[in-house]
């Protein structure tokens, strides 16, 4: 049986933590930034998990990670 393919969207998107989780960038911060406030700017920064019910699609994306 060959080996199966990384989805090369997700590998760009999501690391794997050495403890098993799986951290993804945050959404919303890319434009129209002049409308959000300095507070929202600030609580985007950095990466954040991907929530539980989300963890087994990320990793059927992503067999060998």
């Amino acid at each position: 049986m060959p080996k199966m393919k990384t989805k090369s969207g997700a590998a760009k998107r999501f690391k794997i933590r050495a403890s098993g989780g799986i951290k993804r960038g945050q959404a919303f911060k890319r434009h129209i930034l002049t409308s959000k406030t300095t507070k929202t700017k600030r609580q985007l920064r950095g990466m954040t998990g991907v929530h539980d019910s989300d963890k087994a699609q990320v990793r059927s994306m992503m067999p060998y990670a």
